[in-house]
């Protein structure tokens, strides 16, 4: 459970100035669409706002809502990301346990060194306005062994997913496309910098950022925050 050692410098840099080329060919009709996602969209991004709004926004993604919250837990990850992948199935374990008492937040911070992480993310925020992030989370993590890693875009590939979770397509390829879900993107990168997150996983529990060595230590540091 070791975090993602953070990309090189010149890779990190990549991740500040992001050049993301998104690439998704339409199942049906044959019909083939493209989205450039150019560096100056970056500038677009919400300005990182102070305190404690960088480490959860309005629109961050709570997973759980317990009635009556005695810890908030957030994780800044990245699809592609074999750490956020391992521990996945951990943090779902977790979540069942302490949904009901801590409020489990989802951030986007896709790195540069994964060729498919910033079209994951997409997907998912695109799933998300329909009502399944969770879902599209879920699945993305579940079938990473079979497009982590790839060089080629797996676009059409998470729009298959989309399909199976029974969205409307039209309206999942025009979320994709568009320039807000990648600010939405963009903006959860921004805050993670300003929060110092270099790697994936990455996790606040109450605004500390976390070091963990294993499950057990992970449990423990939830356990002592809803005391």
């Amino acid at each position: 459970m070791v975090s993602s050692p953070a990309p090189p410098r010149d890779t990190a840099r990549l991740v500040r100035t992001v050049i993301w080329i998104v690439l998704a060919a339409a199942v049906i009709g044959g019909v083939a669409w493209y989205a450039l996602l150019t560096a100056n969209n970056e500038q677009k991004a919400a300005p990182p706002a102070p305190g404690s709004e960088q480490l959860v926004r309005e629109n961050s993604y709570r997973l759980t809502a317990p009635s009556v919250e005695k810890a908030q837990l957030v994780e800044f990850l990245d699809f592609e990301c074999p750490s956020c992948g391992s521990i996945h199935p951990v943090v779902e374990e977790l979540k069942a346990e302490f949904g009901d008492r801590i409020t489990f937040v989802n951030r986007h911070f896709p790195l540069a060194a994964h060729a498919n992480s910033g079209q994951a993310a997409l997907a998912a925020e695109a799933a998300n306005q329909q009502g399944k992030y969770q879902e599209m989370a879920n699945r993305l993590f579940e079938t990473q062994s079979q497009w982590a890693g790839q060089q080629t875009s797996q676009a059409p590939l998470f729009r298959t997913y989309a399909e199976d979770l029974g969205l409307d397509l039209a309206l999942f390829d025009a979320a994709v496309a568009d320039h807000q879900t990648e600010e939405r993107v963009l903006a959860d990168i921004a805050d993670g910098e300003a929060l110092g997150v270099h790697g994936t996983p990455t996790f606040f529990l109450n605004g500390e950022k976390l070091t963990l060595t294993t499950k057990a230590d992970f449990r423990q540091k939830l356990a002592d925050a809803v005391r």
